[in-house]
């Protein structure tokens, strides 16, 4: 699988575009890394995580494609609404992409799946 630097300018916008769909479907902030960790892969991730502008509503999505590695680092709002059982949905989701070759189609559905599990559940209100 290619690098982050390996995308071609449509792919870079599939992906955008993708991020872009995910924060305006549930309000959150997403952002994706793809390259080589430094060091171990969670910790790095949760660094990348810390390092965003708003990381308590963000949701960090980490790709490491030469060491098959997939990290999800949620912030404190957006785990009120996605689960740990949802994000390894959505790792997994990506991971059978990834093995049948398509990096971009499986951030672009993860990042997807992982906004439709953090949308705020609607509210139905009823007369008592």
């Amino acid at each position: 699988m290619p690098s982050g630097d390996a995308f071609t300018a449509a792919q870079r916008r599939d992906i955008d575009k993708a991020i872009r769909d995910a924060e305006t479907l549930c309000r959150f902030e997403f952002s994706v890394f793809v390259g080589a960790s430094e060091g171990e892969t969670r910790p790095f991730a949760e660094r990348l995580h810390a390092a965003l502008v708003a990381p308590a509503r963000s949701v960090l999505v980490l790709v490491d494609p030469a060491a098959r590695v997939v990290e999800i680092v949620t912030g404190a709002q957006t785990r009120r609404t996605l689960d740990d059982a949802e994000v390894r949905l959505a790792a997994l989701t990506m991971q059978t992409a990834f093995a049948a070759g398509d990096l971009v189609g499986g951030i672009k559905t993860g990042v997807m799946q992982l906004a439709e599990h953090a949308r705020r559940p609607r509210l139905l209100h009823t007369e008592g």
